[in-house]
């Protein structure tokens, strides 16, 4: 997928040649604005979503996506314009202003189609099926997303962002509505017969035809082969991308990429001792340029969505929730394997803040996203001037501006400096002029909030806090992941479903597979962090939902909607299926993950028959490209060195018992296990009674195992034994 909106077009029905906008796409949500007098609304302003009431003045006559767009589309015999985005995405507004709010421009599209509008953070799926149509035909894509649709939904013509007029050898959107137009009126069958030949390409599974086996005959999967050769393969892989001076991938605009970074440290533990130096390096080198230059907040914390440039200097603006979950899992781990952990804690204890201050809502989830702009401008309120610091710090101004790059000319627009650590001293030098600063930079106007709570996203949120918690040992860490589970729990669970919105004081749209694969991940996490076995009765219902309403349990496949949910009966062209990791991590491949973690600790034959039906149905992937689904490569890597248990038998609240507990959640791996139980109690569910066979406290005192497979330690009391036991391999 392009990291700029350039526009893609179907080349049958391409007016001109597209040339790239000047700046790249942007990701994340914002709030919806109030009306202004005496404007009329559109059917959006009955909605939730952020993004769809930003566009509930515009005079385009909007319609939310649903049976009822499709019925008068079919109705009036005309194309559905189905235009994606979110209310953070900066070339989204762009192309409000430019052409939605434009009278002219919608009049012609009010007269040429049935226009519908689509928040793709509520609906992946309807996002998913048309950026699979604009990766088919065009090789790239972005958002906004375009998409003109026959009246059943299958696209014969893609698009990113247009100039309301020619600029630049792009087209003018005028003049994509008049070329789209007449295709239709006057070459019907061609384009019929084209969107028919596009839904088909964009159905077919990778490795094989539309068949849910991927290419093998339905239920015959090939078996499942992956291993550590797959893992090392994958890893060279990835690090052929790997920028050894600035860190990151690639040599243009930088993106955290935190899926590969995850895979890369679990990669440590599989490739030789030469290449796992290299990567030890590469990831010290990336998390520091990430988190000491312009994609880190240096005042309020937080990570960026990403950089215009291959320095991590410049970012879009906007924040996203589900970065900062999963930079808080990176960064947690790094930490945990570091002896140089005080480099990766603080970027940590910054995001908690961030979260904390800006991010959190009454009931304890965490907001979307935050918009790159603010009165009109991108990056206004984070950029500075050297007259500005020096209003706010006096004689302090001189050494905070060679610290941080303040200089005249900026870095930025106007003269202004994103501020990027360039002394790299210790954190702790300049706190009190970036406390100062922050406290002024509050009483800007703001970026708006997106303040809608999205399952997935906090789920990686509430994973990125719980390991953060155990590498901290900070009980009030763990405290904020257990509210924002709670209250996804509670109040995001509508009659026994788990829905994937929270928004405007209700929950809707039914969960997707990354909503469900997101928070299995985040229970699993949340137990072994000590919050409690509630969390194992939990996870064992979410895998439960995974089985029953995503998964093929003859082929193996999963799906990203449910097969007995709303979306099963929504006009989709086709039910889509994961296959990539992107920002967030693939939900199959997520799922796969946890549903391998609680197989191995619950012994659940039915978990552990599924995975490997899953891995095999993946194979063609995973021998083809694994470097593009890192996160099953991640399950590979689990079900190859096995998941190791910690057991420990003890009274609750005891010293001896915390130690042992505190210092195998430590030293473990994120993805294994740790138990605790009192002398005599029953076990947690979902873990298997063969854990503890045999296992009593020696002596009053709490003691603990470690097991891998059905080998186990003997019984260890003290935590440099439990450390002991680990070594080598840890």
């Amino acid at each position: 997928m392009s990291d700029a909106p350039t526009p893609a077009l179907s080349p049958q029905l391409a007016p001109s040649s597209a040339a790239n906008p000047p700046g790249p796409t942007t990701e994340g949500a914002s709030v919806g604005p109030a009306a202004a007098p005496g404007r009329k609304r559109n059917r959006l302003a009955a909605e939730t979503s952020a993004y769809l009431r930003q566009h509930q003045e515009n005079p385009v006559d909007w319609l939310p996506w649903g049976d009822e767009a499709l019925a008068r589309a079919r109705r009036e015999d005309k194309p559905l314009f189905v235009s994606i985005g979110y209310s953070a995405c900066h070339w989204c507004h762009v192309m409000e202003r430019e052409s939605f709010e434009d009278a002219a421009i919608a009049a012609r599209l009010n007269d040429a189609f049935v226009c519908v509008k689509v928040d793709r953070e509520e609906r992946p799926d309807v996002d998913q099926i048309y950026m699979d149509a604009s990766l088919k035909l065009n090789g790239h894509g972005g958002w906004p997303l375009n998409a003109i649709c026959t009246p059943d939904g299958r696209p014969f013509f893609v698009g990113t962002y247009f100039p309301p007029a020619r600029r630049g050898g792009m087209p003018g959107f005028p003049d994509v509505i008049d070329a789209v137009t007449d295709a239709w009126r006057n070459r019907r069958r061609e384009v019929e017969e084209n969107a028919g030949q596009i839904a088909e390409a964009i159905a077919a599974r990778p490795g094989g035809g539309s068949d849910p086996a991927s290419g093998h005959a339905a239920g015959h999967a090939t078996a499942y082969t992956a291993g550590p050769d797959t893992i090392v393969n994958a890893t060279r892989l990835v690090m052929r991308s790997a920028d050894g001076v600035h860190g990151g991938f690639g040599s243009g605009s930088k993106f955290p990429t935190p899926t590969n970074l995850e895979l890369l440290v679990t990669a440590l533990d599989f490739v030789p001792p030469a290449e796992a130096t290299n990567i030890a390096r590469f990831l010290t080198l990336t998390a520091n340029e990430m988190a000491r230059r312009g994609l880190f907040d240096q005042l309020g914390g937080g990570f960026h969505r990403y950089c215009v440039d291959a320095s991590f200097t410049i970012p879009h603006f906007e924040k996203m929730l589900y970065d900062q979950g999963q930079l808080l899992s990176f960064y947690a781990e790094m930490a945990r394997r570091s002896h140089a952990a005080a480099d990766f804690v603080w970027p940590i204890r910054e995001t908690i803040g961030y979260l904390r201050r800006e991010m959190t809502g009454a009931g304890g989830a965490y907001h979307a996203s935050q918009d790159a702009d603010s009165e009109g401008a991108e990056g206004r309120y984070f950029v500075w001037t050297p007259t500005e610091i020096e209003a706010v710090l006096g004689e302090d101004a001189a050494s905070f501006c060679l610290t941080y790059g303040v200089r005249t000319k900026g870095n930025f627009e106007r003269g202004t400096t994103q501020l990027v650590d360039e002394a790299r001293a210790p954190r702790r030098e300049q706190a009190a002029a970036r406390a100062r600063l922050l406290e002024t930079r509050s009483k800007r106007v703001a970026p708006a909030i997106d303040r809608k709570h999205v399952a997935a996203w906090n789920g990686y949120v509430i994973s990125g806090l719980a390991r953060a918690a155990t590498v901290l040992a900070d009980e009030g860490v763990l405290a904020d992941a257990v509210r924002a589970a709670d209250f996804v729990l509670g109040s995001m669970v509508v009659d026994g479903r788990l829905m994937r919105v929270h928004d405007g004081g209700r929950a809707h749209v039914e969960g997707f597979l990354d909503d469900h694969a997101a928070m299995l991940a985040a229970c699993l996490d949340l137990q072994r962090a000590g919050a409690g076995d509630r969390f194992l009765d939990v996870a064992v219902w979410l895998a439960g939902e995974i089985l029953a309403r995503f998964a093929d349990r003859e082929t193996g496949a999963l799906y990203l909607t449910a097969a007995d949910g709303a979306h099963a009966r929504s006009p989709l062209i086709h039910r889509p299926r994961p296959d990539h990791d992107g920002a967030t991590p693939d939900p199959g491949g997520l799922a796969i993950l946890g549903l391998t973690r609680l197989a191995a600790l619950s012994h659940a034959s039915e978990l552990e028959a599924f995975v490997e039906l899953a891995l095999a149905e993946s194979a063609w992937l995973l021998e083809r490209a694994p470097h593009a689904i890192p996160t099953w490569l991640r399950a590979v890597a689990l079900r190859s060195r096995g998941l190791a248990v910690a057991i420990v038998i003890g009274e609750a609240g005891r010293d001896d018992t915390q130690a042992l507990a505190e210092r195998a959640r430590r030293v473990l791996r994120p993805e294994d296990a740790v138990v605790v139980a009192s002398p005599g109690g029953t076990r947690p569910a979902g873990v298997a009674a063969a854990w503890f066979a045999g296992r009593e406290a020696k002596d009053g005192r709490a003691t603990a195992w470690l097991c891998r497979g059905t080998s186990c330690s003997l019984p260890i009391q003290t935590p440099a034994q439990l450390v002991a036991e680990l070594l080598p391999g840890a």
